[in-house]
């Protein structure tokens, strides 16, 4: 919600008299959370009558950067900020890591001013003798360079030396440096170096040459993506501030005592949850949830509970429960416990009842359409301040059933004129007259996600309450609620959701897909779905692999491209598929000079590293005087890049002979070719450079087994058709290609459902469900060309 009209401008000029810029000022209100932070910290500091630009930047960067944890001590690093105790960058960065260590822990004047270097002056005469003894140590190099310098590393030696010095006074005396020593800058100072390159002499030859590389160190990030989130026994600090309308701030934290009750329930492990709703099929977003959620869980040795987030029985069914525990355990994860969030219907319930009591909830009679108008206006329902006993007589009429469906809510007290619409008095209870698929007909009144969710967390006592970032603006929701019925508060982290190109993701737009027929159910091989990455024949590892790849980061509003979940699925069949020669689309070649009936046993590779001596890697292959290649393997006109075969030319026929073309049968169009007539060496003396795929006839007469194979593509055309107002007729046309009467090797015949093969020059793929005892079908899971690692992992 972008700040507008009459208080847009009354903001703007309080940006403006603290001396930013217009642009930045006008940038910063299109960020509601920075000009919510930035208000309030130019208020704490009392300076809503303006100050100089110095301090102005300084109040800026606290808005932007400071650690959420130590919001507690803010008003003293202020104090500090005015009086100009604290005036460069550096110093407020060395405060911003002092407080982030010590967040809501006592605040300790003397070590905060050391490390922060409160009262320490660097003089001219003492920044002048650095900058020359940097100058002299670094003379040959900047004389080679002249301008080219690198200016940094000079700025770094010097911040070694004195980190709170002024940084601009160090660049007056750099740049003076620089001019003494060389002079004018001169236009070949800013031509681009060269880009030679340098010949290497050949080392001379050894018998074992040792190169000693040290690779880089990975990350303690990449290493351990889990090592971010904070340990139990620290969810003491300020979880975030909630920005009331009448001035007040709410900083919600536990108790000591609050968190030293928690930690005797749970030991002090890690309790983590996977909620989703079982309204539909698992999408890959939820691969990222779960490793997030159960591997957190599982790094720290802690308990990750599966719990169904069952609040809306209309939109649940016992298909989709029995789904999503199946496919959790396929993609590897063993959780602690299974529950429903209708297991606490009663206790939650009963703290509705307490928070009529104490003030913060009230029944309602708005319609679904009054209340959004009233949202718009931001204006206070006239049933908000009825009395509670009035409240608490109607809300055990609605439990009851005595009340219609739509005639009245349960609305949390919270705060119509703030500036985060998730604090509009959202809805805690709605009347459903409509059995629940777990907890039966029992209940006719159901707790909201908003309500339910945050009580829940805390009644299983979780740990670490992890969501994707479009539930950012609910953290002020989520520990109001929790803060006035004094329950415990888990630490609350978001992270950037998992969206892939030329797909979508919604499950409203999955389930219009599936139930109007686009796609053949949600299991389709073309969807996003666990359940289709599966009968596509992606395996669970790959999926993990790709997710961990990506990082738990917050940066939002980034599409990952689907090349880059196809570099982790080709990692992983090339060294678990076995090789086998199939051909799509046929093309009939008699070898002339082998005699027909005749037919040899070839070993074909199951493995391309598989030794000669290693029988289980290698299979059989028939080699008769029929023989099938690709019709794309042939053409009638050679040409210098073209390697396949053409009247004349040769080709080698993998782990085979070469053969030679002889002669072409062509149609009555004389254009079609029917059939190829070659010659084949027995002698294997020639070495033509084409290799071509093919498969024989088993015994002659006797076509080669026959399989249907399907061609998946990108579901979209676009990267992105979520964004477009007609996103249907993006849907590409050609993401499902049959192919009937694809030949295969004999040894293919023993395939199950399931299993997964990379045909040669083709691609990785897997048996269908759909196979039948006379008829395999094989889907392609993904083709040989790799397009991301070329681009850089």
């Amino acid at each position: 919600m972008v700040v507008k009209g009459e208080e847009s401008d009354k903001i703007l000029e309080l940006f403006l008299k603290i001396g930013l810029d217009e642009r930045t000022a006008r940038n910063t209100i299109a960020n509601n959370k920075v000009t919510a932070n930035l208000t309030a910290v130019i208020h704490e500091a009392a300076l809503a009558n303006g100050c100089d630009r110095a301090i102005g930047n300084l109040l800026y960067t606290v808005a932007t950067k400071y650690p959420a944890n130590a919001l507690v001590h803010r008003p003293k690093l202020l104090e500090y900020v005015v009086s100009s105790k604290i005036k460069t960058p550096a110093q407020l960065e060395a405060a911003f890591s002092f407080l982030s260590n010590v967040a809501s822990e006592e605040f300790k004047r003397n070590e905060f001013e050391e490390a922060c270097g409160v009262g320490v002056e660097v003089s001219l005469e003492e920044l002048t003798q650095t900058v020359n003894e940097i100058f002299e140590e670094n003379k040959a190099v900047i004389l080679e360079r002249r301008y080219r310098t690198n200016v940094g590393e000079l700025f770094g030696s010097i911040r070694k030396k004195h980190p709170w010095a002024d940084p601009k006074m160090a660049k007056q005396l750099v740049d003076a440096k620089m001019y003494e020593l060389l002079g004018e800058r001169t236009a070949a100072d800013d031509e681009k170096p060269s880009k030679k390159k340098e010949k290497k002499e050949k080392p001379a030859k050894v018998e074992k040459a040792v190169v000693d590389e040290t690779p880089a160190q990975p990350s303690e990030e990449e290493l351990n993506p889990f090592s971010i989130f904070p340990a139990p026994e620290d969810n003491i600090k300020v979880h975030t501030e909630v920005f009331f309308s009448n001035g007040f701030v709410l900083r919600c934290c536990n108790t000591r005592e609050r968190l030293d009750n928690h930690l005797k329930v749970t030991g002090g492990r890690v309790f983590t949850r996977f909620p989703p709703e079982p309204n539909g099929y698992l999408h890959i977003g939820h691969a990222k949830a779960m490793f997030v959620d159960f591997g957190l869980a599982k790094e720290r040795g802690g308990c990750g509970y599966l719990r169904y987030d069952d609040t809306n029985p209309e939109a649940e069914k016992k298909e989709y429960i029995n789904h999503i525990e199946e496919i959790v355990q396929w993609m590897g994860w063993e959780p602690f416990k299974i529950t429903y969030t209708s297991d606490y219907f009663q206790e939650l319930y009963e703290l509705a009842v307490e928070l009529i009591r104490r003030g913060h909830a009230y029944v309602d009679h708005q319609t679904p359409e009054e209340i959004k108008g009233y949202r718009e206006k931001k204006m206070n329902s006239p049933w908000r301040d009825r009395p509670i006993a009035e409240s608490l007589k109607l809300f055990d009429d609605m439990k009851r059933g005595l009340i219609e469906e739509g005639k009245a809510t349960l609305r949390m007290k919270q705060d119509m004129q703030s500036d985060n619409f998730n604090m509009y008095d959202l809805i805690a209870y709605r009347i459903k007259f409509t059995p629940h698929p777990h907890a039966g007909d029992k209940w006719c009144i159901y707790p909201s996600y908003d309500y339910a969710h945050c009580i829940v967390d805390s009644l299983e006592n979780i740990t670490h309450s992890l969501c994707t970032l479009e539930f950012e603006t609910r953290r002020a929701s989520y520990y109001w609620l929790l803060h006035v019925l004094d329950l415990y508060q888990p630490y609350v982290w978001e992270y950037s959701r998992l969206n892939v190109t030329n797909t979508v993701m919604s499950k409203r737009k999955l389930n219009y897909i599936v139930t109007n027929k686009y796609v053949d159910g949600w299991d389709d091989p073309r969807l996003m779905t666990l359940a289709g990455l599966r009968r596509r024949g992606v395996t669970s590892t790959a999926i993990n692999s790709f997710v961990r790849g990506i990082g738990i980061t917050r940066s939002d509003c980034s599409m990952i491209r689907l090349d880059r979940l196809e570099y982790h699925i080709r990692e992983e069949l090339n060294k678990t598929a076995p090789r086998v020669l199939v051909v799509l689309h046929p093309l009939k070649v008699v070898i002339t000079n082998l005699e027909s009936g005749s037919v040899l046993d070839l070993d074909a590779k199951k493995w391309p590293d598989a030794q000669t001596d290693g029988t289980s890697a290698f299979y059989k292959v028939p080699f008769s005087n029929v023989v099938y290649i690709e019709r794309s393997d042939f053409r009638m006109k050679d040409s210098k890049d073209y390697y396949g075969l053409a009247p004349g030319k040769s080709a080698l026929l993998r782990y085979a002979f070469p053969i030679k073309c002889t002669d072409v049968i062509l149609a009555d169009d004389k254009e079609t070719v029917l059939e190829i007539r070659a010659e084949y060496d027995p002698s294997k003396k020639s070495k033509p450079k084409g290799v071509l795929h093919w498969v024989a006839e088993p015994f002659p007469g006797s076509d080669p087994l026959k399989i249907e194979v399907r061609l998946f593509d990108k579901l979209f055309n676009s990267e992105n058709p979520a964004e477009l107002d007609n996103w249907l007729t993006d849907l590409n046309p050609n993401s499902k290609v049959v192919v009937p009467s694809a030949y295969a090797v004999p040894s293919l015949g023993k395939a199950a459902v399931g299993d997964t093969f990379q045909f040669e020059r083709l691609g990785y793929f897997t048996v269908d469900k759909d196979s039948t005892a006379e008829k395999l079908i094989f889907n392609r899971t993904v083709t040989l060309k790799d397009t991301y690692s070329k681009g850089g992992k």
